[in-house]
């Protein structure tokens, strides 16, 4: 497939402009910064795709303002006292080194123990959480899929998890291949779920077409509501590059 990139600025915004061969415009801001992009087709001239930007720059200036707003956690040191999230709630990390197996435990409400062998570093104890949230994903995805291809009507042939930083999940309608953020751990349940749904519906439709949002309206009325609440939580510290 052949691709383009260059760079436009349109009213003191940078905008990414990717053409390909598609048939429609596709513009998308995305965190962590409002970065913009703009997905084109190859005979789509620059001066159209300036006319785009323009009669969507009070939208495009909506959506980098609420990424600006979005908390930001700062870096993580993987010491005691620290906040953690999991399943959208807020804890404690207390760490323990003991010489045994590296583990995780979510203890009461606000408390999450991490078990380490005696000088693992902050880097190898961010790890070791990471692949426990990995591990809980892995136990969490299987039934939401069953129910989610069963209301859709589709069969995704593969899904995984992986980090990403600008979507929370993707969809390769072709091969069939869902993918879903790491960092959907840290979120509440009812996210995970909305992304999920989200990603398969896309086995119907490929763009955010009215195809696409009538099909979450009829199966997942308040999908707009969970979408937000993504929007609103705070996002990990990343060093965000492109």
């Amino acid at each position: 497939m052949t691709i383009e990139t260059k760079s436009l600025t349109v009213y003191g915004i940078k905008v990414e402009v990717v053409r390909k061969d598609i048939k429609n415009l596709h513009l998308g801001v995305y965190p962590p910064h409002g970065r913009v992009r703009v997905a084109a087709p190859l005979v789509v001239s620059d001066d159209a795709i300036r006319l785009a930007l323009i009669e969507k720059l009070g939208w495009i200036k909506r959506q980098k303002a609420k990424f600006a707003e979005q908390p930001r956690q700062s870096k993580r040191e993987m010491v005691n006292g620290e906040s953690h999230y999991f399943l959208g709630r807020r804890n404690r990390l207390r760490v323990h080194e003991h010489d045994a197996r590296a583990r995780v435990v979510v203890r009461g409400v606000g408390r999450l123990d991490l078990f380490v062998r005696p000088g693992t570093s902050a880097e190898q104890r961010e790890a070791i959480l990471l692949r426990w949230h990995r591990e809980q994903l892995q136990i969490m995805i299987p039934p939401l899929l069953e129910k989610w291809q069963k209301l859709l009507r589709v069969k995704a042939a593969d899904w995984g998890i992986k980090r990403m930083k600008t979507k929370w999940g993707s969809c390769n309608p072709s091969a069939r291949r869902v993918w879903l953020n790491l960092e959907l751990a840290k979120k509440p349940a009812i996210c995970l779920e909305y992304i999920v749904a989200h990603e398969l519906a896309h086995l119907h439709e490929r763009h955010h077409n009215e195809r696409f949002t009538a099909l979450l309206d009829t199966h997942m009325p308040q999908w707009r509501q969970y979408r937000d609440m993504l929007a609103r939580l705070p996002l990990a510290h990343e060093d965000w590059a492109y």
